[in-house]
């Protein structure tokens, strides 16, 4: 059974030669660019990818672009930040072999800060990104996108390992936008924001992750984590409280959006609350 590979990508070239490395088993590799200014798509061609270059409409509608340009049965999604190991490959193409399924979760393996992060929710994280090219759609919300399929869903036993957030640096710089766009998807859905809201929602996911979660387990990093998904919590309550008090002094009732209407993708700083 053949499979396409795609990821989608946007100013990677510190990362998209390492991931489409890990692809070069695949049939074909297919990489949606979102107009990068960097080497992105030399090096994508490198590796004999088909590049599509457009620009940026959000992961959603990136996703079913790179899944419509896909010519093979089976479709691989890979985050530029990614990386699909032997054993998953050999995983990936024993099941396909023979399988009753439409798509398969896969597990993930995260790292922050270069530490793989055993606890605070985050592993196995499964993720859907193995699926017929015919039964797979994407979700088209702000956050917590994704690729789902219309049929029956396996698993598989082996992780993508994931580099998300090497740096503090690289956390905080997807922090604002992240923030913002999970805020406007409560106000469109008029969640209404209490006091108690700035005060206990922290407090619950730094408790969910460090204690519940077991965060303490992973050493300064967990805590750093735990820490900042608090923060991310209670920020993106001002943000929600802060959009209630422009609309009342606009007098308007009309719901923000974010500019070109972009989603925050999969990887995310923290889990929902």
């Amino acid at each position: 059974m053949k499979i396409s590979a795609f990821v989608i990508a946007s100013n990677e070239e510190s990362n998209i030669g390492a991931c489409l490395a890990t692809l070069s088993w695949a049939d074909e590799i297919v990489v949606v660019d979102a107009m990068s200014t960097d080497r992105t798509r030399e090096i994508a061609a490198e590796y004999d990818a088909r590049v599509f270059s457009r620009p940026w409409e959000g992961y959603a509608r990136a996703r079913e672009y790179a899944i419509s340009k896909c010519r093979f049965d089976w479709v691989l999604a890979v985050d530029a930040d990614e990386r699909v190991t032997p054993e998953l490959r050999a995983e990936i193409e024993d099941v396909l072999r023979q399988t009753a399924y439409d798509g398969f979760l896969v597990p993930r393996k995260a790292f922050f800060l270069g530490r793989w992060i055993r606890h605070c929710g985050w592993y196995p994280g499964h993720v859907l990104r193995l699926a017929k090219r015919d039964r797979a759609w994407v979700t088209d919300r702000k956050v917590h996108e994704g690729m789902r399929v219309r049929g029956s869903v396996g698993s598989l036993a082996n992780p993508l390992l994931h580099h998300t957030y090497p740096t503090i640096e690289s956390y905080f710089a997807r922090f604002d936008r992240y923030t913002t766009l999970a805020a406007e998807e409560m106000f469109e859905e008029s969640v209404r924001v209490r006091t108690a809201d700035f005060v206990f929602r922290p407090l619950f996911m730094f408790a969910k992750m460090y204690l519940a979660k077991l965060g303490i387990l992973d050493g300064l990093e967990g805590l750093m984590l735990c820490t900042f998904s608090s923060f991310y919590v209670l920020v993106k309550y001002a943000k929600l409280r802060e959009m209630y008090r422009r609309r009342a002094r606009s007098g308007s009732h009309k719901r923000p959006s974010s500019q070109n209407r972009q989603d925050a993708g999969t990887d995310l700083p923290t889990p929902k609350t």
